[in-house]
């Protein structure tokens, strides 16, 4: 509440939860609401970067495949962005947000995708004609 009673509050907040009432206690709701804020950047990054908004699976197990893989593409690039691993070799500045170190990844990507294609022309060739296609 904004005010010291309910009579003169203009503003009230609920927290709502299942927990027993002897353990919510003001602490308690600071430190639970607190964490809340990392699922967001989670549900935010992961829906906007990796491909979350895009999933079009609609079969049960299809959608818990697509999201176990956002968890584990999150959680590498996130991991490579605390560790620095990914600013070693890729990056020429701080890894600072989640989108940094996801660039770093691409560039890193990109480059060994690059190297292995120059020396394996001959059977990239041969899989994009198995669909037709020619690699000029």
């Amino acid at each position: 509440m904004n005010a010291s009673s309910y009579a003169d509050a203009t503003e009230i907040d609920y927290f709502i939860t299942n927990e027993d009432s002897e353990k919510v206690t003001a602490e308690w709701v600071v430190n639970t609401y607190s964490g809340r804020n990392w699922v967001e950047v989670f549900y935010r990054e992961a829906k906007g970067w990796l491909g979350w908004r895009e999933c079009q699976a609609r079969g049960l197990k299809s959608l818990q495949r697509h999201l176990i893989l956002v968890f584990c593409a999150y959680t590498f690039i996130l991991w490579h962005k605390l560790t620095g691993g990914l600013r070693r070799k890729w990056a020429n500045q701080p890894l600072e947000t989640f989108v940094d170190a996801l660039e770093a990844f691409r560039t890193a990507m990109s480059f060994r995708f690059v190297a292995w294609l120059n020396e394996n022309r001959d059977l990239f060739a041969a899989h994009k004609a198995r669909f037709g296609l020619v690699w000029a």
